[in-house]
């Protein structure tokens, strides 16, 4: 499945290829790098933050009660020297008014501290709340990161698998007709009578050499004409009658010697060079193809095979006959032609075109070392950088189990062995 991509500016659309889609994962990675690094400063810079706030609380807190104790101690003592000459009620009543109001001093001293450490807590809590936010986002991109990954592994296996549907069904097309194919032939078979069924065979026959050998040409020997049911003219590849080969086709329960004689009458009048019976019945004397008097016998299952070789042999002997004419005006011509400018410039010509090729592959294969080699360091660096960021969020949170490795342990073990 293709994904194509629109430019904004100029509306051109193109595929991506695999460079690019590589070059994009390893900018997206780039930029999640710089968001937990950013991230990261945040977090530190509101710790310190926090510290101060904190040390800072505690100094005022502790100044606040010194300055408290001091100037109540001094109010004490001053009521006490202006009261000394009164009498033991008037100083038992300001004793209890003394301690009325430290009471309610210590009341609001202690109001302030509860204050203060429920700033502390709510702060500790939106710290940790910061910290959550933080992993869930990971989270969130780590999982965006997976489902681009599959999505991009159910393409392909969804091309795949459209690809093997086609092919099964275009074998089930197959066999569908193969069965229609025997179907049809068991009822013709069955139906007709022993004349049909050899037709049926001879009909077999002349498509199965027609399909294996689709530049010779095949000639069917038409009903009450003397001869044999098919000739197979035998051409090379430069379209070169190089020889007929002749098929007799039998569909009976037993073998008759004199097929052969009259095939042999056929192959002489005909001209041919090999004579072939297809039968269903063989001669007592074979079990399984062979010669027999100069033509050979065979079933209809063993015919293909026997056909190649057959005329394998007349190309051959054909090429054998023709290498023999004229083979001292050939022999001059040929040293004419090897040291003639013709063969010399053409054979430059491809010695030209062979080093100008070879010297394009080596430049071609010289630049991808190169790409290769710079890729390679740019992978280095993000796999530097994402350890580093590892170990301090490791170092903050105190937790080993945040999984931001970019590859599996084994990808990484084999990495630092390299």
């Amino acid at each position: 499945m293709s994904t194509t991509i629109i430019c904004p500016n100029c509306q051109h659309q193109f595929e991506p290829s695999e460079a690019m889609r590589d070059e994009i994962e390893k900018q997206l990675r780039g930029k999640m790098i710089d968001w937990q690094k950013k991230k990261e400063d945040e977090f530190r810079a509101k710790e310190t933050v926090f510290q101060q706030q904190l040390q800072q609380k505690d100094a005022e807190k502790t100044r606040a009660i010194e300055e408290e104790r001091v100037k109540i101690t001094g109010q004490v003592e001053e009521e006490l020297r202006k009261k000394i000459g009164t009498d033991y009620e008037n100083r038992v009543r300001v004793l209890e008014q003394n301690a009325t109001e430290n009471e309610e001093k210590l009341k609001e001293a202690r109001r302030k501290e509860l204050e203060f450490l429920q700033r502390e807590q709510e702060l500790k809590n939106r710290e940790a709340e910061m910290e959550l936010n933080l992993q869930r986002q990971l989270v969130a991109e780590r999982e965006k990161l997976k489902e681009a990954a599959a999505k991009d592994a159910s393409e392909k296996m969804q091309l795949k698998d459209s690809e093997h549907q086609m092919q099964m069904q275009e074998l089930r097309k197959q066999l569908e007709d193969q069965k229609k194919l025997a179907e049809e032939m068991k009822r013709k078979a069955e139906q007709g009578s022993m004349q049909l069924q050899g037709e049926v065979q001879e009909l077999a026959l002349e498509a199965m050499l027609r399909n294996t050998f689709p530049f010779d040409l095949v000639s069917e020997v038409g009903k009450g004409v003397r001869g044999a049911d098919c000739v197979q003219t035998v051409r090379n590849n430069f379209g070169q009658e190089c020889g007929r080969i002749i098929y007799e086709s039998k569909r009976t329960k037993d073998f008759s010697p004199e097929w052969i004689e009259k095939l042999k009458a056929d192959m002489r009048s005909l001209g041919a060079d090999v004579a072939v019976i297809v039968t269903q019945a063989m001669p007592k004397d074979m079990t399984g193809f062979g010669e027999k008097d100069g033509v050979w016998i065979c079933s209809f299952s063993e015919a293909k095979a026997l056909a190649y070789v057959l005329r394998d042999s007349v190309v051959k002997i054909y090429q054998a006959a023709r290498s023999q004419e004229n083979k001292g005006d050939k022999m001059t011509m040929l040293y004419t032609y090897l040291t003639g400018n013709e063969f010399s410039e053409q054979w430059k010509a491809i010695r030209e075109g062979f080093m100008s090729m070879r010297i394009s592959i080596q430049k071609e294969k010289d630049a991808m070392e190169k790409i290769w080699k710079a890729r390679e360091k740019q992978l280095e660096k993000v796999l530097l950088n994402a350890a580093h960021i590892r170990g301090s969020i490791e170092g903050i949170a105190g937790m080993d189990h945040v999984d931001l490795n970019l590859l599996e342990e084994e990808d990484d073990s084999s990495l630092l062995l390299e």
